[in-house]
């Protein structure tokens, strides 16, 4: 008899949408973690997920968490598609966006201040932020 998956042994998802690039060029650099630590740069984390969505795409995309969790989600408007965020002497060249949209002051926001819940199938929208 076959295996078959029901809705509750599937990951959760987050459906995401991103509104405010000032172009379609190249791609949106995408992080999911669970870690404050590693917020908001993954790389630290080897639990996160991590994306690239081409940025004609960025409209509606969907993450498959790893678990039900508390999550923040950090995004890059990596236009050049060189896989990381360009900076002009401490600022972004480059546009970034998080989940929940928190206010940006100098520095990145906090994890708390981006992160949810995710218990099943969620949605998060993110404006994108353009320093230069």
């Amino acid at each position: 008899m076959p295996l078959l998956l029901t809705a509750a042994s599937a990951p959760p998802t987050v459906e995401v949408s991103v509104a405010g690039l000032r172009n379609d060029k190249g791609q949106i650099l995408v992080c999911l973690t669970t870690n404050p630590k590693a917020f908001p740069d993954c790389s630290k984390d080897k639990a996160s997920v991590r994306m690239a969505v081409k940025a004609v795409d960025a409209g509606n995309f969907v993450i498959h968490a790893p678990a039900d969790g508390t999550y923040a989600i950090a995004v890059v408007h990596d236009e050049n598609a060189n896989n990381r965020m360009d900076m002009a002497l401490f600022l972004p060249k480059e546009g970034f966006g998080f989940s929940r949209n928190p206010a940006i002051g100098m520095g990145a926001p906090s994890f708390k201040s981006a992160s949810f819940v995710v218990t099943g199938d969620t949605r998060q929208s993110i404006r994108m932020k353009y320093m230069l």
